[in-house]
């Protein structure tokens, strides 16, 4: 049959019978995106420094990893799986970057959706009078406690915006200084990572991002 290789004859009379890719070959499945080590040592970060954080006395399921994770959301998304203590940003091709968080103690927990709507470097916490009512103590800090390694806010902050009724409820995303509680109920509320993941994570997000929460 001139001009046509016998390998390409075989596929096209073969056609009608198999899938073209079946020419081709098996399907390769995707390999997992590399991403650089992190190192949780103490290090500089604008006027503070941040303290090491021993990071094998943290269970490996909470530490930043790259998984498999096939799931019906885009590229970008954060997907935060509150009974897991789990925080996903989604990948391409079915996988994601998956953090260890804490989150909300029973009864202060919140699923639902929503954007990130405002970043913040060492951003000031201010505790609601709630909060205050819960623990007198923090009345020193009505005012506002400026940013800091000894902020619960940590080092960076995610600021969320429901999508339900599009007001700021007081949920975030955000770094801190308690390590020793990722992996646990321990805030009041909000999602606690690890002050060198939050920098990692706030370095990968804009403002506009989705976060699921389920």
């Amino acid at each position: 049959m001139p001009g046509l290789s016998r390998r390409l004859f075989l596929c096209s009379a073969g056609a009608a019978l198999m899938p073209l890719a079946a020419c081709d070959g098996p399907l390769i499945p995707p390999e997992p995106p590399v991403f650089e080590p992190l190192s949780y040592a103490s290090r500089r970060d604008g006027a503070h420094v941040i303290p090491a954080v021993p990071i094998e006395q943290i269970p490996e399921v909470f530490h930043r990893q790259v998984v498999r994770y096939p799931i019906d959301q885009p590229p970008g998304t954060i997907l935060i799986e509150s009974h897991n203590a789990l925080l996903y940003l989604v990948l391409e091709d079915g996988f994601a970057l998956r953090y260890g968080i804490s989150i909300g103690r029973e009864g202060l927990g919140w699923t639902g959706e929503a954007v990130i709507y405002r970043t913040a470097h060492w951003p000031r916490w201010t505790p609601t009078r709630n909060m205050i009512e819960r623990d007198p103590s923090l009345e020193r800090w009505a005012d506002g406690q400026p940013g800091g390694p000894r902020n619960p806010l940590g080092a960076r902050a995610l600021y969320l915006r429901t999508i339900a009724n599009g007001r700021d409820e007081g949920i975030r995303i955000h770094g801190t200084p308690e390590w020793r509680s990722i992996g646990r109920r321990a805030s009041a509320g909000c999602f606690r990572m690890i002050n060198h993941d939050a920098i990692d994570l706030y370095g990968r997000v804009a403002r506009g991002t989705r976060v699921v929460v389920v």
